[in-house]
């Protein structure tokens, strides 16, 4: 008997062990799940990219259905994403806010004057503090937020068209029916 369990336990631990690696694998990682879908998106006031005289509030936004995208110039993902965000913003369904993400201004200026402005207005986070209240830990990443400041979707890497077809799309008919 005791030499049967010798055999019998690990071989139980190691099927476990496979189910929960196979169940991990099944999982999309532009779909985690985060603390702030349903709350408030955290206040923030910067200043804007273009012009570090103007501010950009989370505030100023209360009221609108919007949404917040994060890049860098330094993000390779980010001008993949690119041409996808320049054709959604064309489309104007909702406001699309930049929050530049520890970059400085001149590269952020010059990616924006080189591949196109798909931003209503871009936020200058040079030290990321807005990004972390926004649990942000890469870029590219996108929110969306409702009327009442509500964070309702976050996606975690470039938005393709069919992400803005399949999930975003939806949402904001939804947000704004």
């Amino acid at each position: 008997m005791m030499k049967s369990l010798r055999f019998i336990v690990p071989l139980g631990l190691f099927a476990v062990l496979v189910f929960f690696l196979w169940r991990g694998l099944g999982l999309a990682p532009h779909e985690l799940p985060s603390p702030l879908i349903g709350k408030p998106a955290p206040g923030f006031a910067l200043a804007r990219l273009d012009d570090a005289n103007q501010t950009i509030r989370r505030d100023d936004m209360l009221g609108r259905v919007w949404m917040l995208n994060v890049w860098a110039s330094w993000c390779v993902a980010c001008r993949e994403e690119h041409p996808t965000l320049m054709a959604f913003s064309q489309a104007r369904l909702v406001p699309v806010i930049g929050l530049n993400y520890k970059d400085t201004r001149p590269a952020g200026l010059d990616w924006l004057g080189r591949f196109g402005n798909p931003y209503e207005a871009s936020a200058f986070d040079a030290e990321g503090r807005v990004g972390i209240d926004f649990g942000v830990y890469g870029v590219p990443e996108t929110f969306v937020i409702d009327k009442q400041g509500l964070v309702r979707l976050k996606h975690i890497g470039p938005l393709t068209p069919e992400v803005i077809q399949t999930r975003i799309q939806p949402l904001l008919k939804e947000l704004n029916g």
